[in-house]
């Protein structure tokens, strides 16, 4: 089950040719660091490394993870081997590390310490809907999303994608489901929400734990604050945190439908993990049809322009 969304949408979902996604893969297999490498990236087997197969298909979904490993080489480490060398040349020879010649010897230090330095490996897992032209990489910053592309890029040959061209402006329309709770049908607001001033970005106000419709929060949107992140709940089985570019974080999916979804006799662990893969995606791929239509599709009414104005000229709901 992923736990965070970086959406992208492909171009052309049917350029990806499933025959030859898992020989292609191969080519890209993950290996470790060498002795000399600070970091390797490449394709795992998705369902545990009990399994051998790089890319899992069920229906029109195909899951690939990607592993990257890095050696862990601490600057302070580096810098206090450097000076301590520095001060080996200067006490034999009698003289002082020029500039260009110091940065000879950081090298020289590098190539000492890479090969004894730890390995950390951490893995991402994504997968591409044919059916609906998403790609979804579960990814907490946008940096190790953009890496899995680049590298899923690269693996396939070719792989047009963008990220999420919103119609309308999410936080003003985030904005106007706090002021009205008025929201689209499967989705009800959460206990959470992050508020910004459209003027100075430095005004936040992050509420957790709170009644989104309480007098707190309606102050803080008659004053110009704007909605940039949001917990909703779809259709009571799963639960997340919308922000402004269109990211989900903190998905969980309830145990209930965890439960209703699954057989309790799978055993074999890979199995379960394919069960839990139709599971998922069959959720998401409902709950993206209602955010694509809420963001993607729709026109933005003229009342999003000025939420805040809409809020001081009228009485509020809550």
């Amino acid at each position: 089950m992923f736990k965070n969304l970086r959406l992208f949408k492909l171009d052309d979902p049917a350029a990806v040719d499933l025959d030859r996604c898992e020989a292609q893969l191969a080519a890209r297999r993950f290996r470790p660091c060498g002795p000399l490498e600070t970091a390797t990236m490449g394709w795992v087997p998705p369902l545990g490394e009990e399994t051998s197969a790089l890319s899992h298909i069920a229906g029109d979904c195909v899951l690939v993870c990607v592993r990257r490993q890095e050696r862990l080489l601490p600057a302070a480490v580096v810098a206090e081997t450097l000076d301590e060398k520095i001060a080996e040349i200067e006490d034999r020879e009698a003289r002082t590390v020029g500039r260009k010649e110091r940065r000879q010897v950081k090298d020289e230090v590098l190539l000492d310490l890479l090969p004894r330095a730890f390995t950390r490996s951490r893995r991402a897992c994504a997968y591409l809907d044919r059916q609906t032209g998403w790609l979804l990489v579960d990814a907490a910053s946008a940096k190790a999303a953009e890496d899995l592309v680049d590298l899923l890029r690269e693996t396939l040959g070719s792989l047009p994608v963008h990220p999420p061209r919103p119609s309308r402006p999410p936080e003003l329309l985030l904005t106007q489901w706090v002021t009205t709770g008025d929201l689209p049908a499967g989705l009800t607001l959460g206990d959470e929400c992050e508020l910004r001033d459209a003027q100075d970005e430095k005004a936040v106000v992050r509420c957790r734990g709170h009644d989104l419709a309480a007098e707190e929060i309606a102050t803080h949107l008659r004053a110009g604050k704007q909605v940039t992140k949001l917990a909703l709940d779809w259709r009571e089985g799963l639960t997340f945190v919308l922000q402004e570019d269109l990211s989900l974080k903190r998905l969980r999916f309830a145990d209930e439908l965890l439960e209703e979804g699954l057989d309790e006799g799978l055993e074999d662990e890979a199995a379960r993990l394919d069960a839990e893969f139709i599971l998922m995606t069959g959720e998401l791929r409902a709950l993206l049809a209602c955010l694509e239509e809420a963001f993607l599709q729709a026109e933005a009414p003229a009342d999003l322009a000025a939420p805040a104005a809409l809020a001081a000229e009228s009485d509020p709901p809550f």
